[in-house]
């Protein structure tokens, strides 16, 4: 069976309510959210050197949840596979892009520590940390994946595209690690380093964006047969707005991870700035009073 045939198999039938909202998918999430929720909570002193995790963080986590069940339980998730290359887009933008940050920041890192206190686990963070491969294997594997022949044997092969979003989603949580990172003594960036790894990560995603939104003819046999009259746009002109879709929500997305990291790294300087004119004062005080 071919790429097209499997992709519009469902347009012969309505989806079915399991197909369109993912029961499983949200019961897991559910579990997620109560486990997090009893380990920051009634059982935080069950974990070393925990200290209390405050209600931003909590929503901060409880919203990653919430994007993460969006992208790959909701109808998105459905009609972006078998129908719509923009809604497709829309999916990973959410599921790579957006959702791994809230997850981040939620996320204490003392939490995360036990889970890597092994020699195995301290090697694979420190493979898993490193800034350099971070930025690219992302980008490398978000690249791979849009390249049409890839895409269109990923989507007829259930069992490799399934494997291959466990990769990009882990790709997608290495690379924003460094930036939103939980466990101190796994940040090996400045906060200056971080708005330049931002900058680059944004110019490595581009050319894969670029050619889909300046495509003149369809590049993925997966979704170049979707009526007009579905989504009122022909095939290419949906494509070019998945490509542009993608582009927007990155922009957006690591504009705010500059904004986030340059206010912490503005407000670091001015506490520093303001302990050495605090320590000068001392200074001069001391002085005058041996005179």
């Amino acid at each position: 069976m071919n790429a097209q045939a499997i992709t519009h198999a469902a347009h012969g039938a309505a989806p079915t309510f399991a197909q369109l909202w993912s029961p499983g998918f949200l019961l897991a999430m559910v579990v997620l959210g109560v486990l997090y929720t009893l380990a920051t909570g009634p059982w935080r002193s069950r974990f070393a050197e925990s200290e209390p995790v405050g209600l931003k963080p909590r929503l901060w986590f409880w919203g990653g949840l919430a994007l993460w069940y969006i992208a790959e339980g909701s109808p998105l998730s459905y009609y972006g596979h078998h129908e719509f290359f923009s809604l497709h887009m829309l999916q990973q933008a959410v599921l790579y892009l957006v959702m791994p940050p809230f997850l981040l920041l939620g996320t204490p890192g003392w939490l995360l520590r036990p889970l890597f206190r092994t020699k195995g686990g301290e090697r694979f963070m420190k493979v898993f940390a490193n800034p350099m491969l971070s930025l690219f294997l992302f980008n490398f594997i978000f690249s791979l994946y849009h390249i049409p022949i890839v895409m269109d044997w990923l989507m007829v092969h259930e069992a490799a595209l399934r494997l291959y979003y466990v990769i990009f989603l882990t790709a997608a949580f290495q690379m924003w690690f460094p930036v939103f990172c939980p466990m101190p003594e796994y940040a090996k960036i400045s906060e200056l380093k971080k708005m330049l790894y931002i900058f680059v990560n944004g110019i490595l995603l581009t050319p894969a964006c670029a050619l889909i939104i300046f495509a003149k003819d369809p590049l993925y046999a997966s979704y170049a047969h979707i009526p007009a009259t579905i989504w009122f746009l022909e095939s290419v002109d949906d494509q070019q707005l998945g490509g542009v879709v993608m582009k927007i929500v990155q922009e957006i997305v690591y504009g705010f991870a500059l904004a986030y990291v340059f206010f912490r790294w503005y407000r670091s300087e001015r506490q520093k700035e303001e302990e050495e004119d605090l320590l000068s004062d001392s200074m001069m005080h001391s002085t005058g009073n041996a005179h």
